[in-house]
């Protein structure tokens, strides 16, 4: 059992923090607030490849992050962020509390130097600037809560060599399987993190989270040359228990890692006998299981709904939105999809992208991005809610606590319909049945996507027929969502393990889904 020193660093920031933080905006000109995060992490995973045991690691960290901002004597105000890997040192109180004060000044001549620059371009642009002289409400929600981790097994108590049996194992099912299975990995990992959140105002908050993971990889080969890979993943906010036992939840629910392995084994022998879908001409009718809704909504909703990326903040890097070219021409209060369409982030659900509080100390809450068809609104930061002139909800998030909280998904997704998969499909006279999803390739302002599937079944007179490997949808995202005339009600969501943001590059754990949908698209082969 790892030591719990880090985490008893949480303990003493709680009595110590506040303090720290008061005194520091007192006493520092220009200084109008400050918070501070502090995280202790312990992780257990293990790796195994073809029957066989290849890795297994045990780690504890600790970090904090904090802001500072800064008014200006033009009127404009700006943050500084700092932040620290601190490990062990964390249990050495008087070094922890002087590397927070050394961070907290680096962050306050950050914010200074931002401040000033913030003022002189208002002053070149005048009116242009609206922006960047928007009050972003720098104060933080004085509140305190303590929300604890959910589990039956505290990761910390797990013997490390249970998880090696249990990835050993699965990966020799899959090998047992037969010749045809060219290579197979199994990964687990669980995982505990608490969390908490101090700002000069009151609030104070303690957070915790445990995290379960299995990864699944496998390479199969048929006689005839055909060959397939597939990857996938399940997780819960729990202890090892999900992946030893399984998780019977109504909207995340998933097998224990040994059924989970066999699944993904006999799928990848399956579809390696399988042929590659040979594409038919034009565009065709299309039923989306959840698992590949999942990616759409992922890539084609989330994404381009986070304020950051819609306000060009990452346009050198990971693109812009189609959901606003500017904040004039944007498509807020319009129509981007079919009636039938609604979708929405919710942190408040039990999936891989709960939590309660965001790195900026706001509330979570439920976020629509498209009601009945009409986009309604963004993920955001408090700076970004202030630019569009909307509240902040509780958005901003860090992937490690010591970097700069940025806009993250949480659970995102496309909202259930009515319809049964049965009279979704029973309806079709010809069209294909598109299952699990692949490998995304999106357009800059995700205005267009071509998305791969696991499987492809061919329907014919409202009946799945035959099975194809190696195909694709590709669409333009607005008229995907406009031909929509079927919604599920089947919602599913599906755990996101490393959906990777920023620069440095934050890889954040979310879950992502959806119902059925029926559409019309284009297909592509292999």
């Amino acid at each position: 059992m790892a030591s719990n020193d880090t985490f008893g660093a949480i303990e003493f920031l709680k009595k110590e923090g506040p303090d720290l933080v008061r005194r520091f905006v007192r006493t520092h000109r220009g200084a109008v607030y400050a918070d501070l995060r502090f995280e202790a992490m312990f992780g257990l995973s293990s790796f195994a490849t073809d029957g066989e045991a290849r890795s297994a690691q045990e780690g504890e960290s600790a970090g904090f992050g904090l802001s500072v901002r800064v008014a200006a004597r033009g009127g404009a105000s700006a943050t500084g962020q700092a932040g620290l890997e601190v490990g062990r040192l964390a249990a050495k109180s008087a070094k922890l509390v002087a590397a927070i004060r050394n961070a907290m000044g680096e962050a306050y001549e950050r914010a200074r130097v931002s401040a000033r620059e913030k003022s002189a371009l208002i002053r070149t642009l005048g009116t242009r600037a609206r922006g960047l002289s928007a009050d972003t409400g720098a104060k933080a929600d004085t509140l305190r809560d303590d929300v604890p981790a959910e589990y039956r097994r505290d990761p910390r108590a797990i013997d490390p060599d249970e998880l090696k049996r249990l990835t050993r194992e699965a990966s020799a099912r899959i090998t047992a399987l037969g010749a045809g299975i060219g290579f197979n990995a199994v990964a687990a990992l669980t995982e505990l993190r608490e969390e908490l959140f101090v700002n000069g105002d009151g609030a104070l908050v303690t957070q915790g989270f445990a995290f379960s993971q299995g990864d699944c990889y496998v390479v199969a080969q048929a006689g005839d040359g055909g060959h397939q890979e597939i990857y996938d993943t399940i997780g819960q906010q729990r202890g090892l228990e999900c992946l030893v036992e399984g998780w019977p939840d109504e909207l995340t629910p998933n097998p224990d890692l040994l059924t989970f392995a066999l699944e993904i084994g006999r799928e990848a022998l399956e579809l390696a006998a399988a042929p590659a879908l040979k594409p038919p001409e034009g565009e065709v009718t299309v039923v989306t299981d959840p698992h590949f809704t999942a990616l759409v909504a992922h890539e084609i909703i989330g994404h381009p709904s986070e304020a950051d990326r819609a306000l060009k903040m990452e346009a050198a890097y990971a693109g812009r939105s189609w959901f606003l070219r500017s904040l004039e021409d944007n498509e807020i209060g319009r129509p981007v999809g079919s009636p039938l369409l609604s979708a929405c982030s919710d942190p408040g659900l039990r999936g891989y992208g709960h939590y309660r509080y965001d790195h900026e100390g706001t509330p979570a809450r439920r976020v629509m991005h498209i009601e009945n068809g009409v986009f309604r609104g963004f993920l955001n930061s408090r700076d970004t809610a202030a630019a569009l002139g909307v509240e902040p909800n509780g958005a901003a998030r860090a992937s490690e606590i010591f970097y700069v909280p940025l806009i993250r998904m949480s659970n995102t997704f496309l909202m259930p319909g009515t319809s049964d998969l049965r009279g979704i499909i029973g309806s079709v006279e010809h069209g294909y049945y598109v299952c699990g999803s692949s490998v995304p390739s999106i357009a800059e302002s995700r205005e267009n996507f071509r998305i791969s599937a696991r499987r492809v079944y061919e329907i014919e007179h409202g009946r799945i027929g035959r099975l194809y490997r190696a195909g694709s949808v590709i669409a333009d995202s607005r008229r995907f969502f406009m031909n929509v005339d079927a919604v599920g009600n089947d919602l599913r969501l599906i755990a996101i393990p490393n959906c990777g943001k920023g620069q440095p590059m934050q890889v954040k754990r979310m879950s992502n889904g959806g119902p059925t949908l029926r559409s019309r698209a284009r297909l592509g082969g292999g």
